[in-house]
């Protein structure tokens, strides 16, 4: 199945959801159109209001692919049990939701296509720097049309990204001290739409995600392996949508994920 007659519509339509839902509400929220789904994960109408024009447009371009979007999700976990059958459309409506809510970027439009549990496409589209990040399984990984190789930064230490935010106080010291003067650690962007190009573009070398929910890794993950790079978890299990396990590590090459993985995990 070939997913390229997709790549038009879908990239239009992160366009268009962006330019007349999204960045409308950039920095224009109303108090009571911020709420937590859970302590510290934020839901504003914005993504309420993106998730439903997606949706929508997406079940119009493709009608025999369902959509699991990440608020339906949210309402009905049962979704994502489902995702290695058939076709289907999994929606991030705005990733980042923190960052946009607080009126700073970035953020992103992520959506994917699944194929029997494989992600097949995917699309991230940034609406304040207007970057288009697409792949297609087998076919490359692109950034604005451009066909890009993943490298790594090539900093005496590599530069890592470490999300700590949902680990324990234990978790966090153990990964801070092994780190200690072997990588270079920077703050995480809190938005795994910009993590991602971070790595296929040589920003930084290597990341780590507590967290590993389907939406929110599936467009980046086949951006970075389309663009040379590996995504997966500690004992090396690469990445699919349908697993649903802690501590995700990508980076830029598999020999950078080899080192970060003897580091931080031993």
């Amino acid at each position: 199945m070939s997913a390229h007659r997709f790549h038009a519509p879908v990239s239009a339509l992160l366009r268009e959801t962006a330019e007349t839902i999204v960045m409308p509400r950039f920095q224009a929220l109303a108090a009571h159109e911020i709420a937590e789904k859970s302590p510290g994960d934020i839901v504003t109408v914005a993504d309420h209001e993106s998730e439903e024009r997606l949706s929508a447009a997406l079940a119009a371009i493709c009608p025999e692919a369902r959509i699991v979007g990440e608020e339906a999700a949210v309402e009905n976990p049962a979704m994502l049990d489902e995702l290695g059958e058939g076709m289907v459309w999994l929606v991030d409506p705005l990733d980042g939701t923190t960052n946009f809510s607080e009126g700073v970027t970035p953020f992103a439009i992520m959506v994917a296509l699944l194929v029997d549990g494989e992600t097949e496409a995917g699309w991230i589209y940034d609406p304040v720097a207007r970057r288009m990040c697409h792949a297609h399984r087998g076919n490359g990984a692109f950034v604005d049309g451009r066909s890009i190789r993943a490298r790594p930064t090539g900093e005496p230490r590599p530069i890592a990204a470490l999300g700590v935010h949902f680990l324990s106080e234990d978790e966090r010291a153990g990964l801070e001290r092994r780190a200690g003067g072997k990588l270079r650690i920077v703050a995480i962007p809190r938005c795994a739409g910009e993590q991602y190009p971070r790595l296929a573009l040589g920003e930084n070398d290597m990341t780590l995600f507590a967290r590993s929910w389907p939406y929110d890794h599936a467009p980046g993950a086949l951006l970075l392996a389309e663009a040379g790079g590996k995504t997966a978890w500690p004992d090396g299990t690469l990445y699919t949508p349908t697993k649903r396990r802690p501590g995700l590590l990508s980076a830029a090459t598999p020999q950078l994920w080899d080192q970060a993985a003897e580091i931080l995990f031993g």
